[in-house]
């Protein structure tokens, strides 16, 4: 029996291992032959000779052998052991199960030590010498001895090392430690991460992920250490177990406690296991082959290394290395160079080299790999080439709790220092480390030891670490007790050379020091306290010697921080430098930081208050000396917070802060830091989560926190609860799952101002969220709750609604992205319609929406709210849902439970059922149901397979439901959506109706007539039987007011089926046809429908390309079969005024036109006729000039973007002639043309216009005699043309005969000089012509403007005509005739001084004024005196000089006759003056000629002495005198002087304006006593000065007794609230002051409520300029109040005044009752919509407005109606500026509507709004019915390039450009 059992096992064995066995034995299958005929003599074995294949060939020889019978083959497996090359594990393998194993092997050595020599045992009588035999049974098991020994001698070794000498705390705190410390280990949580995660942190160590995708698919696993190598197999490959974690998680105790494990046989896949430590390898500066590193680095064997090595290599499937700390390896480790290439073996290589080989498995293939690292420093190639990732996070609670456990076992005080530990949440996040766990738990022992009253451990790891030290000094005091301050000055100065050799070491890449870098009394001080560690190390080939190392990095790290704050070498400066953490953040290379990851931490922990007095003891400093080091830390990380940070930043800012304790420094880096908080892909511990949550708590401000793919331990939940300033929060990764949901229900209540919480991408599901809903009613402020993409079910969307509608504020849940199907779609719409507080629900595929109404479904018990719950109690009722279930999968089937679904809600807003597939039948059974539901919006059921069936049944909804106001369906598009009208409206509008209809509008058609309804039905291609179905239809929808049948190929069959109904449409406002291929033929039924049906309003028709028919109908007229014949009557005649065809893009034929006119002149009441686009020819356009007469009623004629010949033009021209009732015609660039007609033949005046129609010398005849048979023509436009001189002659010489009463443009004509002369000959050959204006420049300006015979004014203006010398006596000779000239102006006509002089001389006339004015360069250059001498030349008396250098211009006023008189008293004091005699006799000559001098106005000018004395003495004192002006000039002090002596002497002075001349508060009172001499004084001017409040006094006193003021201007100056007050005062004295300008000063509330007080008394005030001010609201209400009284006023400035919606709203009250006012200007204050509808409601009864300027006042659309009938409505407007709002097309709609009202509007500025090409068009649409409109500015709006220059090229008075 028992051999049968042991057969089986063979057996079993074999088949197991066949696979290797027969890879094995086919390296050398010839060996296999041999041996099998050697075991099988009587077997024919020569079939196999002929067989190829290797494995094949093994295959049939082994079964061979079996099949021998078990004995055989149990000889042959252990003859196949001893001298086959099997690998290890199955040689042992088969060993075992074929009666010689690896016991027996154990046994026989063991019992060898017993044996003599003389007696071999069986073992030994198998062996071989190694060199003689390699390959023979002798020489393997020699190896097989060999490597067992070495292997015994591995493990001897690690129990001697890891064994129970090491215990839990030994990372820390070394072998020196107290024996409480020997104790069980506690294992670290693991959990296995991911390689693509991992990888994103590795390129950026210290960056945020943000943004990036998160990979993850599941929860990160938590593993056991075992799990690690669970899926170790023989597969040949190298795998690589990458293991990582933070400082301090126990990353080496976990190495040390794997050693151990095995060498106590835990690990049996492993016969191996070496422990390679990186920071004893930083030490090899050599290369080393591999057997070096593993007999000289580390354990040597004790004989026949080589027969081990070769062992090694030959079972490398079953060796571990550890490779510890590779984020402590000083070199830089890199992807070998040839990865696909095997090193050779014996070959030196360096130490990262041999690593990375290892890692590829270039070196023992098959080996496992094990690497330690912390996170922030992994090769690319090692994340890419792990098998395994996994993560220590240290301990949790349990483990925490254990680990105590374990700690204080022997101690009476364990429950207590438990419970410490465990009500202490900060200390518990500390614990979660397993380092700092071990400090917390030596730091509570000894405190606990002292039995006092209360415990209080430190604060900060920081805080920590000095009592820890603290603690160990003390532990080993022999004496009684000592104070701490005592011990540490005892060890100071040890501690500080342990200092120094931790700062040297971190500075250095040190970590591993030897005897000679430690000074005997420092590693007598830290071997004795524990502090550093001793062990044995080798370097290269030199002997073992002892390394010492600080037990924990970190505290290295400690004591380097501590350096820097003790050594007083190191200052603040110096201090800065040394904090790294800014150059951590910014260098791509952490080389210069990597041994450096706790180092800022500690600096900032010991810049806390806390750790003063120990730093001062050690530094023998005092605390200033401390405090100003501690300030450096603090004020670098306070610039630290001004940086853009992201995740792992912050964090690490936190936790430097935390270490800080300072409360300022928190708050001030909360609220440098943003209010969101982004945290990416990185992993977060309680102790992280902890140092964020207090720097939000010390800030003032609610913020946002925001984790994605961030592994989190439930514990960091419970740490954030204890944030007060959350009001955001969101986690979004897999790892989230109903156990994270379960943790974070129990911190939600706790965040009292959370407004949103985020849950998205996690593994949710309904038990998850029933945790978070049970205390979702405890978050008072939730309103938003988003658990997208979780793990939600069909059977758990039952309970959501029910469960969420508990909570009070909530608004939106986000559901999307769960597994959901139409069932659950329908469940969640049930309970949506049931649960009181939802509004909304919206279901599109994946996407799920609830909205809530914010208030919960609680009702409220307080007695003193009955009252009001009974009066919401009815609003309740009517509670409005919005149901979108869109995309859903809704079919047929589904339709029933809809249906029932909509009437069991009381009222819906929207509901939209598009993208399903009802189909006809599913839409029938909605329609039905649809007069038992309550819609208030709409229904949409679009894209859900629906026919003309489908939508004939929705349509029959438009006559079922009383409250359907629109349907639009379209097949092609598969729309289909029902609107409805809510029922306050529909209420409204039944009442209305009622009260219009009275008692006989009884019945059901009254009630279906209630509401006008829309009907669209478009792009659906009707065939005649489908079209018949839906006209049946049509018939019953007697009360549609709009019905589009668009793009449905109807044809002229088809429409004329439609038109037929049209008498049964009797609520019918409009038709639209477009795009049904209608032809001519369908033109003339339409147009004969026009002229049948009185009820039409308009027709408007195009037919090219894409064709639109759109007929509008009077609404009254269709709701009116109940009036009295009498009105209907009345109206008829009214809407004769208002009819309108329009026909586009149709080419009309001679004969068509006849047919059409013949039909149109039976339509009665046609006011417009449009024909666009239809390439009209001459004959076709002379048949339609010859119908007008018949055309009783038409007002306006349009031919648009037809192409004239210049015949036609004419023909146009002449239809003044053909039609008595024409009176404006205009032609633009023989392509546009626009008669406009007068109601009655009256003797009217009439204009033509026919600008840029290439009318040449050809052409003039034709015209002149067409234009001298027309009696009245007011006005001629030509410009644009082609005239030329000669033309313009010809033209001139027929001007008598053509009887132009107004103006004549001749513009733009290609004229030069000899054109101008023929121009300027008019003036004295036409007694009618007033002004001649000629411009030659690019304006290229001519006009001829006409008035009354008895009108004396005649005016010549020449700008830029660039006179040449032969052309001169040609202008003299011309001006000599024009004996009337009252104004010459010339500006830039190259005009030289001479040529002026001559000017002058030859200018005169016989009686009267006249005003010459010069303008050219050459004035800015000449003097004072030239320009004087030149002003005299004239014949007659100076009356005027104005003199303005800036401009070039020199202006003088002559009157005729001469008249002269001597002055001896002014040249008496002239020769006082000490002047040059030829300065007195030039003066007295000046004199003479300006004895009748009333004007003198010099701008822009530097006098001399000479000159200042001269008009101070001479020209101030002439007595005629009464304007003077000098501005903008430089005034010397002495001048100032004279210019105040001269003003003493102008008693006759009426106007004085000094503006711009700088005058201040001094030379003001220098002026005042001329202004005492100026009784006559009417006007003051002293704008643009520095005049202040001192000034304004002067100027107050002066000013009392100046009764006849009438204007004062203190414009642009620095008058203030002290100033303001003297000129309040003043200007009610002024009885007739009509003028003020206030402009531009500092006038604040204050001063603006007071003047607006005293203006209430200025009755007789005509203009009030206070633009750019700061009065505000307060003073436009009190100016509101005081502008009635101002019944006078005619001209308003209150731009730019900070006027806002309180002020705006009484400011336009009160300009209403201005109803004189002509000019307001109100830009640049934002007044609000109801302060523009206030103003616009008033602005009819400004009767006499011309201007309103309301640019930057943010207009918008919403006001645009109320604004533009405001407009229209005033008679005289003639400039709107409305530049620079937010106008859009609806707002240009209207002002283009109301355009044609306003007859006397010139100007419409609407730059910078956003007006875009549909506005525009309309604008341009009608302007051309306004001929008095020059300019409609559009600059800067959003209106396409193309269409500008269409629009500029239709009508040039569209403006798009900015000049």
């Amino acid at each position: 029996m028992q051999l049968q059992m042991e057969d089986m096992d063979l057996q079993r064995a074999i088949a197991n291992a066949q696979p290797q066995l027969v890879e094995s034995l086919s390296h050398d299958p010839e060996w296999l032959l041999m041996k099998a005929k050697h075991f099988l003599p009587h077997t024919d074995l020569s079939h196999v000779d002929g067989i190829t294949d290797r494995k094949e060939k093994v295959m049939l020889l082994l079964n061979a052998l079996e099949s021998a019978g078990p004995i055989l083959w149990k000889q042959f497996i252990q003859c196949v052991c001893m001298e086959g090359n099997l690998p290890m594990d199955l040689e042992i393998l088969l060993m075992s199960v074929s009666g010689e194993g690896l016991n027996q092997k154990q046994e026989a050595f063991a019992e060898a030590s017993t044996q003599s020599p003389s007696q071999p045992t069986g073992l030994e009588r198998r062996r071989h010498g190694s060199n003689s035999h390699p390959n023979g049974k002798e020489s393997k098991q020699q190896r097989l001895d060999s490597a067992e020994r070495y292997r015994h001698l591995i493990v001897a070794s690690v129990c001697q090392r890891y064994g129970n000498k090491r215990a839990a705390g030994a990372a820390v705190l070394g072998q020196a430690q107290p024996a409480a410390f020997s104790q069980a280990f506690v294992n670290l949580v693991i959990r296995q991460s991911k390689a693509s995660r991992l990888k994103e942190r590795a390129d950026k160590p210290r960056e945020d992920s943000a943004g990036m995708q998160e990979a993850e698919e599941c929860v990160d696993t938590a593993v056991k250490v075992s799990d690690l190598f669970e899926s170790v197999v023989s597969s040949g490959t190298t795998r690589v177990i990458l293991l990582f974690g933070k400082p301090g998680m126990g990353k080496t105790m976990l190495m040390h406690r794997l050693c151990q494990k095995w060498a106590e046989g835990a690990l049996p896949p492993f016969l191996f296991t070496f422990l390679v430590e990186f920071r004893q390898l930083n030490l090899i500066s050599r290369k080393l082959t591999l057997k070096e590193l593993l007999f000289d680095l580390l354990l040597p064997p004790e004989d026949c290394p080589d027969a081990v090595f070769q062992h090694l290599l030959e079972n490398a499937q079953r060796l571990l290395f550890i490779f510890d700390g590779l984020d402590e390896f000083v070199g830089n480790i890199d992807q070998p160079s040839s990865p696909c290439v095997s090193p050779a073996l014996h070959r030196p290589m360096s130490i990262s080299e041999l690593f990375a080989n290892f890692c590829f498995g270039k070196l023992l293939p098959g080996c496992t790999v094990l690497v330690t690292s912390r996170p922030k420093k992994l090769p690319d190639f090692l994340l890419s080439r792990a098998d395994l990732l996994a993560e220590i996070w240290g301990f949790d609670r349990e483990k925490v709790e254990e680990y105590a456990s374990h700690y204080f076992r022997q101690h009476s005080f364990k429950e207590q220092a438990i419970a410490h530990l465990k009500n202490n949440s900060k200390l518990l996040s500390m614990c979660l480390i397993p380092a700092l766990c071990c400090i917390v738990c030596v730091c509570l022992e000894y405190l606990l030891r002292k039995r006092l009253s209360k415990v209080e451990l430190p604060q900060t790891m920081t805080q920590f670490y000095i009592k820890m030290l603290l603690i160990f000094i003390s532990k080993q005091q022999t004496e009684g007790t000592v104070s701490e301050d005592t011990q540490l000055n005892h060890h100071r100065m040890a501690i500080l050379g342990l200092c120094d050799l931790a700062l040297k070491g971190l500075e250095q890449k040190k970590i591993v020091f030897y005897v000679d870098d430690i000074p005997e009394h420092v590693k007598e001080f830290a071997s004795l306290h524990g502090l550093l560690n001793v062990f044995e190390v080798k370097r290269s080939d030199s002997l073992p010697e002892a390394g010492h190392a600080f037990v924990h990095l970190s505290l290295q790290e400690f004591f380097a921080a501590l350096y820097l704050m003790i050594n007083n070498a190191v200052d603040g400066n110096h201090l800065k430098k040394k904090f790294s953490l800014k150059s951590k953040w910014t260098l791509k290379n952490e080389a210069r930081t990597e041994f450096m990851e706790n180092f800022h931490i500690f600096l900032s922990g010991l810049s806390s208050k806390e750790c003063r007095t120990f730093l001062t003891l050690l530094a023998e400093q005092n605390q200033a000396w401390v405090r100003n080091k501690q300030a450096a830390i603090l004020q670098s990380l306070k610039k630290l917070a001004a940086t853009n940070l992201t995740g792992p930043k912050i964090i690490e800012l936190c936790h430097c802060t935390y270490e800080t304790q300072d409360l300022e420094l928190a708050q001030h880096i909360g609220s440098q830091l943003n209010f969101k908080y982004e945290f990416r892909n990185f992993r977060l511990t309680p102790l992280d989560v902890s140092a964020l949550v207090f720097i939000i708590n010390c800030g003032r401000n609610l913020t946002h926190l925001d984790f994605a793919g961030c592994p989190m331990e439930l514990d960091c939940l419970e740490v954030l609860a204890s944030c007060k300033n959350i009001e955001h929060l969101s986690f979004r990764s897999r790892k989230y799952g109903d156990e994270f949901a379960a943790a974070l229900s129990k911190s939600l209540p706790k965040i009292k101002s959370l407004k949103k919480l985020e849950l998205t991408g996690g593994s949710i599901t309904a038990l998850g969220l029933t945790d978070l809903a049970q205390v979702f009613p405890n978050c008072l402020q939730l309103e938003e709750i988003n658990l997208q993409d979780n793990r939600l079910r069909d059977q758990d969307m039952g309970k959501v609604i029910g469960m969420l509608s508990r909570v009070e504020k909530l608004k939106t849940v986000d559901l999307s992205h769960n597994d959901i199907s139409v069932k659950s779609v329908l469940t969640l719409a049930k309970g949506a319609t049931a649960c009181p507080n939802v509004t909304e629900l919206h279901i599109r595929k994946d996407t799920i929406m609830i909205y809530f109404s914010g208030q919960s479904g609680k009702v409220p018990r307080s007695p003193n709210l009955r009252r009001r719950e009974q009066k919401k109690e009815n609003a309740a009722q009517i509670r409005s849902v919005k149901l979108r279930l869109q995309d859903c999968g809704l079919e047929l089937q589904h339709a029933g439970e809809i249906a029932a679904l909509l009437r069991g809600c009381a009222h819906f807003s929207e509901v939209d059922f598009s993208g399903n597939q009802l189909g006809d039948e599913g839409c029938r059974e909605l329609a039905k149901s649809l007069p038992e539901v309550h819609i208030s919006k709409q229904l949409d059921v679009s894209n859900n397979q629906i026919s003309v069936d489908g939508v004939c049944c929705l349509l029959s909804a438009v006559n079922t439901c009383l409250n359907v106001v629109e349907f639009e369906a379209s097949l092609h598009h598969q729309t289909a959506i029902l609107k409805f009208i809510g029922d306050k409206e529909f209420a409204s509008t039944h009442s209305r109706d009622t009260s219009r209809s009275g008692v006989q509008s009884g019945g059901s058609e009254s009630q279906k007539s209630v509401v006008s309804r829309k009907i669209r039905l478009t792009d659906s291609g009707f065939p005649t039987r489908d079209l018949d179905k839906l006209c049946t239809v049509l018939k019953k929808c007697s009360s549609v007011s709009e019905l589009d049948l668009s793009n449905n190929a109807l044809g002229d069959q088809g429409v004329g089926k439609l038109v037929g109904l049209l008498p049964e449409l009797k609520a019918v406002s409009s038709l639209k046809l477009s795009g049904n291929q209608i032809s001519l033929s369908a033109v003339f039924g339409l147009a004969q429908c026009l002229s049948a049906q009185g009820h039409i309003k308009s027709i408007d028709i195009s037919l090219g390309n894409a064709q639109s028919v759109h007929v509008t109908f009077w609404e009254s007229v269709r709701n009116s079969s109940t009036r009295a014949a009498g009105k209907l009557l009345a109206h008829a005649q009214h809407l004769e005024n208002d009819r309108c065809f329009r026909l586009r893009e149709c080419t009309v034929s001679p004969k068509d036109m006849d047919r059409l006119c013949q039909i149109l002149g039976k339509c009665t009441g046609l006011t417009e006729l449009e024909l666009s686009r239809n390439a009209l020819s001459d004959q076709s356009i002379e048949r339609l000039l010859m119908s007008l007469p018949r055309l009783h009623s038409l007002k306006l004629l349009s031919i648009r973007n037809n192409k004239f010949s210049p015949n036609c033009t004419l023909l146009l021209a002449n239809s003044l002639n053909l039609c008595e009732r024409i009176r404006e015609v205009e032609v633009r660039s023989s392509e546009n043309a626009f008669l406009h007609l007068a109601r009655r033949i009256e003797s009217q005046e009439t204009s033509c216009r026919l600008t840029d129609c290439s009318i040449g010398q050809n052409e003039v005849e034709d015209l002149c005699r067409i234009l001298e048979q027309c009696g009245h023509l007011a006005e001629l436009d030509l410009s644009g043309n082609q005239l030329g001189n000669e033309g313009l002659r010809h033209l001139l010489d027929r001007l008598l005969q053509m009887h132009v009463s107004r103006l004549l443009n001749l513009s733009h004509n290609k004229i030069s000089q000899d054109g101008v002369l023929h121009l300027i000959n008019t003036l004295s050959t036409c007694r009618n012509v007033t002004e001649v204006q000629v411009s030659l420049c690019s304006k290229a300006t001519s006009l001829i403007k006409f008035t009354r015979e008895d009108e004396p004014r005649k005016i010549l203006r020449l700008t830029e005509c660039n006179f040449q010398p032969e052309h001169l006596p040609k202008l003299f000779s011309l001006l000599q005739k024009c004996t009337n000239l009252t104004e010459y102006i010339s500006t830039n006509n190259n005009m030289t001084t001479g040529a002026v002089e001559d000017l002058l001389r030859a200018l005169r006339k016989s009686l009267g004024t006249l005003r010459i004015s010069i303008e050219e360069p050459w004035v800015r250059n000449e003097s004072i005196t030239s320009l004087l001498q030149m002003a005299v030349q004239p014949h007659g008396s100076v009356t005027e000089i104005t003199i303005s250098k800036d401009k070039g211009l020199l202006r003088v006023g002559v009157g005729f006759p001469c008249r002269t008189e001597k002055m001896e008293s002014v040249v008496s004091r002239l020769n006082q003056c000490g002047l040059e005699a030829k300065h007195i006799h030039f003066l007295q000559r000046v004199i003479e000629k300006c004895t009748q001098l009333q004007e003198l106005s010099w701008s822009h000018i530097d006098l001399n002495d000479a000159e200042e004395a001269m008009l101070a003495n001479a020209l101030l004192t002439l007595p005629t005198l009464r304007k003077f002006a000098l501005t903008s000039s430089s005034v010397t002090p002495s001048g100032m002087g004279h210019l105040v002596a001269g003003l003493q002497q102008c008693h006759a002075i009426e106007e004085l304006n000094l503006g711009s001349l700088g005058l201040d508060d001094t030379a003001i009172l220098k002026l005042v006593p001329g202004l005492h001499k100026m009784p006559l004084l009417k006007r003051l001017l002293l704008n643009n000065n520095s005049i202040g409040s001192d000034g304004c006094f002067h100027l107050a006193e002066a000013l009392k007794n100046a009764p006849h003021m009438e204007e004062i201007n203190l414009s642009h100056n620095k008058i203030e609230h002290a100033g303001l007050e003297k000129i309040a005062t003043l200007l009610p004295e002024m009885q007739n002051l009509k003028r003020v300008n206030l402009s531009s000063n500092s006038i604040g509330p204050a001063g603006g409520e007071m003047l607006a007080e005293a203006l209430a008394r200025c009755r007789r005030v005509e203009e009030l300029l206070l633009a750019r001010n700061h009065g505000g609201d307060k003073t436009a209400a009190r100016l509101s109040l005081s502008l009635p009284s101002m019944c006078h006023l005619k001209i308003l400035h209150l731009q730019s005044n900070n006027i806002g919606s309180l002020g705006g709203t009484p400011l336009a009250k009160g300009l209403v009752e201005c109803q004189q006012l002509e000019e307001i200007s109100l830009s640049e204050n934002s007044f609000g919509e109801g302060a523009i509808r206030t103003l616009s409601e008033g602005l009819p009864r400004f009767t006499r407005l011309r201007k309103i300027e309301l640019k930057l006042c943010g207009i918008g659309d919403g006001v645009s109606k109320h604004l533009a009938l405001g407009f229209s409505r005033c008679p005289v407007i003639e400039e709107i500026i409305l530049s620079w709002n937010s106008l859009g097309d609806e707002g240009a709609l209207e002002l283009a509507t109301v355009l044609p009202r306003m007859a006397r509007l010139r100007m419409l500025d609407l730059d910078k709004n956003r007006i875009a090409a549909r506005g525009a068009k309309k604008l341009a649409e009608e302007l051309a019915k306004c001929g008095g409109i020059q300019v409609i500015r559009l600059w800067s709006n959003p209106v396409p390039k193309n269409i500008e220059e269409s629009l500029t090229k239709q009508d040039a008075r569209l403006h798009f450009s900015f000049f």
